[in-house]
């Protein structure tokens, strides 16, 4: 596992599994400034329904090529894999996210390894909506078993300066994490947060809550 910096005088070349645009914004600065020349991977066929799939996805290749100059591969959107290991088992919601994590980091070390990458990360650490540890844990354990090198970084104290760009930049920000269990959760919520203000209940208690990625 990378801990330090990339060596000073060698860009080193990494792929980058993104979520989401927005949550792509930090990570690929930070990335930057440590030595590395990310190349974006998008491989997230939880997300749904299609027309949500592809407005995130259009939103990404906007930035990355308007913006960010940043190379981007399009990785194989199996969604009847995804239904057969997340959606069919009948998890609580943790372990759906653990196995999500599985399927969308597998195919991006599958990728990484076919295209002759040495380092991988993925910017699902940048979200506090995620479950960081085991993130991180699948993120290692793939890595490792397709002869990689995990670059673990806690993006998530740079998670508001993201909001903030993506706001500036004009980007589309989803109001959930992607699959339809997500969107029936935010869904709920934000009719709680509307129930709570017709009640009167102060935004402190506002139990509102939206998913950038």
């Amino acid at each position: 596992m990378v801990a330090g910096n990339a060596l000073d005088d060698v860009r080193v070349p990494l792929l980058l599994h993104a979520c989401c645009g927005p949550c792509s914004l930090e990570p690929l600065r930070l990335l930057r400034e440590e030595g590395f020349e990310p190349t974006i991977c998008w491989a997230n066929p939880n997300i749904q329904p299609d027309a949500e799939h592809d407005l995130r996805l259009a939103t990404l290749l906007a930035w990355a090529r308007d913006v960010a100059e940043v190379d981007v591969i399009i990785g194989r959107c199996e969604r009847d894999r995804w239904e057969a290991s997340v959606a069919y088992k009948g998890f609580e919601r943790e372990e759906r996210c653990r196995a999500c994590y599985a399927v969308r980091l597998a195919e991006a070390c599958r990728i990484a390894r076919e295209r002759g990458f040495t380092h991988i990360s993925t910017t699902l650490a940048v979200s506090p909506y995620q479950l960081f540890d085991d993130c991180v844990e699948i993120l290692v354990r793939l890595a490792e078993a397709h002869g990689l090198e995990p670059v673990v970084r806690d993006f998530r104290p740079n998670y508001p300066d993201a909001v903030t760009q993506s706001r500036e930049l004009g980007m589309y920000r989803q109001s959930y994490c992607g699959c339809r269990f997500s969107a029936a959760e935010a869904a709920e919520m934000r009719h709680a947060a509307r129930d709570a203000r017709k009640a009167g209940r102060t935004s402190a208690d506002d139990p509102s809550m939206a998913f950038p990625g």
